[in-house]
C-alpha cells in the first residue's frame, strides 16, 4: 500500500498517481506510468510518456515534477508616496543555492488553498503585510519554472493606504512564518534589481510590469 495512492497521505489524498493521465489536449503526447516519488506536503512524481517528434518518430520520455499547487502575488503600491510595500523573509531554498543570507525581499504571496486567486491574494496581502487592499487589478498568470514545476502564478496589483494598515502583521505563526514588511520608494526599488538586492522572480517581474506598463510607467 502507497501512501498517496491506495492510502491517505498527510494531507488526506488518495489517487495521486492519476495526475495527468486522462490529459487529450496534445495529441503528440500519451501519458503512459506516472509513479509518486513524494508527497509527505507537495507532490514529487515521475511521469512516463511517448512524445512524437517534429518528424514523426516516437520517443518513450522520463520527466519529474514538483506539485505544489498554483498562487498569487501581488504588487503593493502607493501612487502618492511613490512607494511599494514588500516582504522579507528567509527562504532556505535560496540560501543553500548561494544567496548570502536567504532573506528575500517579495511581494506578498501564496499559494490558493483552494481560495480563487483573488480570494487567495487579499487574504495573503493582509497575513503578510497587516493591509486590507481593496480593488486588485490582475496582470498576468504565468508558468514560474515549467521545465519542473506545475505551478501557475496569478499576479495581480493593488493601491496601498498607510492609514489602512490594520496590525504589524508576521506570516502564519503556525506555518513557521516570520515575515517583516518593508517600505520602499520604487526608484529604488528598481535599482535594487540591478544590484541583485532584490532577487526574487515574481517581484522584479512585478516592479517591471509597474514601470512599463503599471502606475509608474512615467520612470
Amino acid at each position: 500500500m502507497t501512501a498517496g495512492v491506495d492510502t491517505p497521505d498527510p494531507r488526506g489524498r488518495t489517487g495521486l498517481d492519476r495526475h495527468g493521465r486522462d490529459l487529450t489536449g496534445n495529441p503528440r503526447v500519451r501519458i503512459h506510468d506516472v509513479d509518486v516519488l513524494s508527497c509527505n506536503w507537495y507532490v514529487l512524481r515521475n511521469t512516463t510518456f511517448d512524445y512524437q517528434h517534429s518528424d514523426g518518430h516516437w520517443t518513450r520520455e522520463q520527466r519529474e515534477t514538483y506539485d505544489r499547487g498554483n498562487g498569487a502575488t501581488i504588487l503593493l503600491y502607493n501612487t502618492t508616496h511613490e512607494t511599494v510595500l514588500l516582504t522579507r523573509q528567509f527562504r532556505l531554498p535560496a540560501y543553500v543555492n548561494g544567496h548570502p543570507d536567504g532573506m528575500l525581499l517579495e511581494t506578498a504571496a501564496g499559494l490558493l488553498d483552494g481560495d480563487t486567486p483573488e480570494q487567495a491574494i487579499r487574504r495573503e496581502a493582509q497575513e503578510e503585510t497587516g493591509h486590507r487592499v481593496g480593488a486588485v487589478e490582475p496582470v498576468f498568470e504565468v508558468y514560474m519554472s515549467p521545465g519542473s514545476v506545475t505551478e501557475r502564478l496569478h499576479f495581480f496589483a493593488a493601491p496601498y493606504d498607510r492609514a489602512d494598515h490594520l496590525a504589524d502583521s508576521h506570516g502564519v505563526a503556525a506555518e513557521g512564518e516570520d515575515i517583516t514588511t518593508v517600505e520602499i520608494p520604487f526608484p529604488r526599488a528598481l535599482a535594487m534589481i540591478r544590484t541583485g538586492e532584490i532577487a526574487d522572480a515574481k517581484t522584479i517581474m512585478l516592479l517591471q510590469w509597474a514601470a512599463l506598463d503599471g502606475p509608474f510607467r512615467r520612470h
